[in-house]
């Protein structure tokens, strides 16, 4: 007599959509615009009272974290 193979009830449920966790979307998005800022900073062309380098975007994006949003 062959195999009779069943399903679990598990395998029959429908399936859930996979969440990704907040850390999967934040770290490309802070990749991207620390990559972006700093391709972006140039020494030779600066605007007047700008402050330049990476050191005032992290100071936001930590004021962004800290505030939840």
């Amino acid at each position: 007599m062959p195999p009779v193979f069943r399903r679990s009830p598990a395998a029959r449920a429908p399936r859930r959509r996979a969440r990704l966790p907040w850390w999967a979307v934040a770290l490309p998005v802070v990749s991207f615009v620390a990559l972006l800022a700093l391709v972006a900073h140039s020494s030779r062309a600066s605007a007047a009272g700008v402050p330049q380098g990476l050191a005032p975007l992290l100071e936001i994006l930590a004021r962004i974290v800290r505030s939840g949003a």
